[in-house]
């Protein structure tokens, strides 16, 4: 049976997913067979596994840290949310219900089965286990029948490290705060504070840690500084979705919707050296890029109401009748068609028109799909013609069917569940997405990842007389091992690690 070791967080965004991360990258570069493991994560943006379901994006990222495929063992619960009060309940992979938060407390003592199950499977498997917690555990609203903090930590009898964000500022209150608002048996399970995002002397902040080791009884294992690496982010407080990039040869503008989900699909492109790439959530920020980008989003009628609202969709249109690209993913390719409607009430319900940039409708439906797949583009015309042929895999996670209304709207890609061979018969695939003039639209994530990503940059390059040679990098795969590299090796050089496994047990 696996060693636990939980990470726990003063606030959401304290960094517990990346120090889980590089504690995973650490473990299984020291030889030990090492998986993630977060019960609950609210998170839009989610993964399809290879057996088809869905999980955090959260956890794949410290999946691929440890070295090892991604499981949804490692996250046996998943909320989507779909408005302020609701959200969708994915439980093993699977849609279970769409719940009031009101609702889903209720119902929570009925889910520690399947986290306790889970989790002892999980560490069945493997030497050691990294658990992450939630928020906060001093959020004392919410105790009752926890299993994601210190019921998460008690379930697997695991010893805690609590991770405070310094850079906001309020640090020694933070920790401090977080430790006496819990039980006595709580707080013995405390073997260590680990300080995140410092800059400055550490020397100037050592008084400081002193007293608290003091006040707390719990020992200071290191202060990591802040560090510029190029990871997978959580939802809505990632500082990527506010990042002004400027001096770039391209512009590239990804509308922030209110229910933005997977918009780690774009982090393949920002990394390019010749790439801007700004999130914009007015249409008078919007100015003239060379690409739009509707991304992906957990309520589209909703969103488009609000890009409709805010003048958003009008910007856009505006833009794209004067030849602007605009690329749609999921749920903004949706948003692209002449009418959505949804009978079933999966969304909003009932009929709205689209934005009418592509000749196609969607119909939404009950059944989520979700499918990891391969293809390649088809031969298209108009502005993204020299994008034809290029090798793509992603994956698709959608709520919803969308059909060509004209003759003149060629699918976008040819699409199936294995790597095809090179010279297949495409013939054998099924479609996926459309384009139309400078339009396209498709349900795959990831799209960017493969060599689409460099394709499509250099085209817009040409498209503005610029030299379309750069140089691309390493392939995603490599890149981002590498960045988890980097993370192990700061927390090595600032963590005290002989610590750390001594309080595991090891």
């Amino acid at each position: 049976m696996a060693k636990p070791i939980m990470v726990q967080g003063t606030m959401s965004n304290a960094g517990k997913s990346l120090i889980t991360a590089g504690l995973c990258r650490i473990f299984a570069q020291d030889g030990y067979k090492t998986a993630p493991f977060k019960s609950q994560n609210m998170a839009l943006n989610s993964f399809i596994t290879n057996e088809g379901l869905e999980m955090g994006r959260a956890q794949v990222m410290q999946a691929e840290a440890a070295m090892i495929e991604p499981s949804v063992l490692m996250n046996p619960i998943l909320l989507k949310p779909t408005s302020d009060m609701g959200c969708q309940v994915i439980v093993r992979g699977e849609v279970f219900s769409t719940m009031t938060a009101g609702n889903y407390y209720d119902y929570k003592a009925q889910l520690r089965t399947v986290v306790t199950e889970d989790y002892h499977t999980l560490a069945s498997r493997n030497d050691i286990i990294v658990i992450e917690g939630a928020g906060s555990p001093a959020e004392i609203n919410l105790n009752r029948d926890d299993f994601v903090n210190m019921g998460m930590a008690k379930i697997a009898d695991a010893p805690v490290l609590l991770v405070a964000d310094i850079d906001r500022g309020g640090v020694f209150a933070t920790v401090y705060g977080t430790v006496k608002l819990l039980s006595a048996e709580e707080q013995a399970r405390f073997k260590g504070i680990i300080i995140n995002k410092f800059r400055g002397d550490v020397e100037i902040l050592k008084p400081g840690l002193k007293k608290l080791e003091e006040l707390t009884g719990v020992p200071v294992l290191g202060v990591v500084p802040y560090l510029d690496l190029d990871l997978d982010d959580e939802d809505s407080l990632s500082e990527r979705l506010t990042v002004r990039t400027e001096g770039k040869p391209l512009d590239i503008a990804v509308i922030r919707l209110p229910r933005i989900s997977n918009f780690t699909d774009f982090n393949a492109l920002s990394r390019l050296e010749p790439v801007g790439l700004r999130y914009v959530d007015k249409a008078e920020g919007l100015g003239s890029p060379d690409l739009i980008i509707l991304p992906g989003t957990k309520n589209t009628m909703g969103d488009l109401s609000w890009m409709r609202q805010n003048g958003m969709e009008e910007a856009v249109k505006k833009l794209a009748s004067a030849g602007t690209p605009v690329i749609g993913i999921c749920g903004g390719y949706q948003m692209l068609g002449r009418s959505l409607s949804d009978p079933d009430n999966v969304e909003e319900g009932g009929e709205m028109h689209g934005m009418a940039l592509l000749p196609v409708e969607t119909v939404f439906e009950q059944k989520k799909v979700r499918t990891r797949v391969h293809g390649r583009i088809l031969p298209l015309r108009g502005a993204f013609s020299p994008l034809s042929g290029s090798v793509i895999s992603g994956y698709e996670i959608h709520m919803g069917r969308t059909t060509a209304l004209s003759g003149e709207t060629l699918p976008f890609a040819a699409i199936s569940g294995a790597p095809a061979a090179v010279g297949s018969p495409l013939s054998e695939a099924q479609p996926d997405g459309f384009a139309f003039n400078n339009v396209f639209g498709s349900y795959l994530h990831g799209l960017f990842d493969g060599e689409l990503g460099a394709v499509l940059v250099r085209l817009l390059l040409k498209n503005k007389g610029q030299s379309v040679e750069f140089d691309a990098g390493p392939a995603f795969e490599a890149y981002k091992d590498h960045q988890y590299n980097l993370l192990a090796q700061s927390l090595r050089e600032n963590l005290d690690m002989a610590r750390i496994y001594q309080i595991i047990g090891l």
